[in-house]
């Protein structure tokens, strides 16, 4: 009888516990021993999904504090991370957006933008040009004098404006990460934690940006708009290292036509042409497209270019119904130096030399144009003739090796040649070590590279967008181009310029500037061989 008291408050007990438990629970059926004989279907359930009280697991809660943490600092960024500051006579915005490539964006509305690869870091640095002051763009131009201080004032601001945008962007991740992480998990704590984490990897990007920064950037600009203009404004890049004095006083009477501008192009400053830099225009793969001739003839007049070199596929099928197409070449305004690509037939070439101002290459000879000496041969396949198959690579190897035995044999009588020419870098890649530059097309893309044998090889995109044919689809290719800048005396090259033209009625310019690395500032000159 003792034991009854007892086991009864220990049943009270019990079910206190079981109505303490929340509703859920309460209802959940108890999980008991399956039979092997259960079915499939029986077997597949778990009741313990159903349990709230279960937690996601590790890698889960990581990765989605990671992902609230990025939002969060991206719109915290877009909202508050910009900052306005002056930069010399113009009223500017700063700010950091997240970016795979990094670099800098400076946007001069409506004239285009300026692109510097002056980092590698996950963020980009963009710079809006708002507007430029009259009352400081007067200042200058009534008082030349202030442009000497101008390069340090713009210094000076720039430092100062980089400053308060990092301060900035650290409120802006901070902020926008928190309270995404507030809204998302509704505990301060996993809130904190999204903020601190995002203000982490600000300053880790921050420190990307540091450890890759290239302030030798600005010498390797990407314009695009009407800012493609750009490079013929304040002349090639070797007077911009050597004299930069000029460069200065060029620039600053840009950046003070810029109210003009807004009017008309016109008033850009005159560019005079530096006598001691010959200009090369290198184009290729015309494949039949009459846009091509107008572009040329625009690149020549702009660029003041003293040759033109076509590197090939002018044609499409070779046929002799085709050859009034290359009527064009007599009037581009430079002599037109072209070499035989493989959609060019033997008839195409004989009508090219006797049109004036053409000079064809072909069999290693070697001519001399505008001061240039320069060697080539034609391609040694006709591909649109299908009554014969395609000799293949070992054909291209093959002529790429007389090409390079004719100019060691014209170097053995004491004349050296400048460039080589052949339609397909095959080819050309044989001249390695007989010539410092050698210049092919075929593949429809950019691509240049120093060979180990010192040569140059630089491979041009297609001039006519890839042909008509390549409008099939409704979106034409890009139009690629390059300017040469050769020394006049050495006749070795000091920079380039590469034109891309793209969009729907060739809307969009970009103009990229670039250095051979012996040219860089600080860098050793290069040897004079080959």
């Amino acid at each position: 009888m003792a034991r009854e008291p007892l086991r009864l408050l220990r049943a009270t007990a019990q079910r206190a516990r079981t109505a303490a438990v929340s509703p859920i629970r309460r209802f959940r059926r108890p999980s008991r021993p399956r039979s092997p004989a259960a079915s499939p279907k029986a077997a597949a359930f778990d009741s313990s999904a159903l349990d709230p009280t279960a937690r996601p697991h590790p890698l889960v809660r990581a990765a989605g504090l990671a992902a609230v943490t990025v939002l969060g600092a991206w719109i915290g960024l877009l909202v508050v991370g910009s900052v306005h500051i002056s930069v010399g006579p113009m009223d500017t915005r700063m700010a950091l957006r997240p970016s795979l490539a990094g670099g800098t964006k400076i946007n001069v509305a409506p004239l285009g933008s300026l692109e510097l690869n002056s980092h590698h870091a996950p963020l980009r640095l963009d710079v809006d040009v708002d507007r430029l002051d009259p009352l400081r763009s007067q200042a200058l131009v009534d008082h030349p004098e202030r442009l000497s201080g101008l390069q340090d004032e713009v210094a000076t601001d720039v430092t100062r404006g980089t400053l308060g945008l990092a301060f900035r962007s650290c409120v802006a991740v901070v902020f926008g990460a928190t309270a995404l992480g507030l809204a998302v998990y509704g505990r301060p704590r996993r809130a904190l934690a999204a903020g601190g984490l995002a203000l982490t990897l600000l300053t880790a990007s921050g420190g990307a940006v540091y450890a890759t920064w290239n302030p030798n950037s600005v010498l390797e600009p990407r314009y695009s708009g009407l800012l493609s203009s750009a490079p013929s404004v304040v002349g090639n890049a070797r007077s911009i290292v050597s004299d930069f004095d000029v460069y200065q006083r060029e620039l600053a009477r840009l950046v003070t036509n810029v109210t003009q501008l807004y009017e008309a192009t016109s008033t850009l400053p005159a560019y005079q042409p530096d006598p001691t830099t010959m200009r090369v225009l290198h184009i290729s793969d015309v494949h039949l497209n009459p846009a091509a001739w107008h572009i040329v003839e625009s690149l020549v007049r702009q660029y003041k270019v003293s040759v033109i070199i076509d590197t090939g596929d002018t044609m499409d099928h070779g046929t002799a119904a085709e050859n009034g197409f290359l009527d064009p070449v007599s009037d581009l305004g430079a002599p037109y130096v072209w070499v035989r690509g493989n959609h060019d037939s033997a008839s195409t070439q004989r009508y090219l030399a006797r049109r004036k101002g053409a000079h064809v290459v072909d069999h290693g000879e070697v001519i001399n144009v505008a001061g240039l000496r320069i060697a080539g041969i034609g391609d040694p396949q006709f591909t649109p003739d299908r009554s014969s198959a395609a000799a293949g690579d070992a054909a291209e190897h093959s002529a790429g090796r007389r090409l390079a035995e004719a100019i060691r044999d014209r170097k053995a009588t004491g004349t050296s040649v400048d460039i080589a020419l052949a339609h397909n870098p095959i080819a050309a890649r044989e001249t390695d070590g007989t010539v410092p530059l050698a210049l092919t097309g075929h593949v429809h893309h950019r691509r240049t590279e120093v060979l180990p044998g010192g040569t140059r090889l630089m491979t041009e995109g297609s001039t006519g967008g890839s042909g008509l044919r390549a409008v099939d689809d409704g979106t034409p290719d890009t139009v690629q181009a390059s300017v040469l800048y050769l020394d006049r005396d050495t006749r070795r090259l000091q920079a380039w310029d590469e034109i891309d033209l793209g969009g729907l009625g060739l809307a969009k310019a970009e103009v990229s500037r670039h250095l051979p690395a012996e040219n860089r500032p600080g860098a050793t000159p290069s040897p004079t061989t080959p």
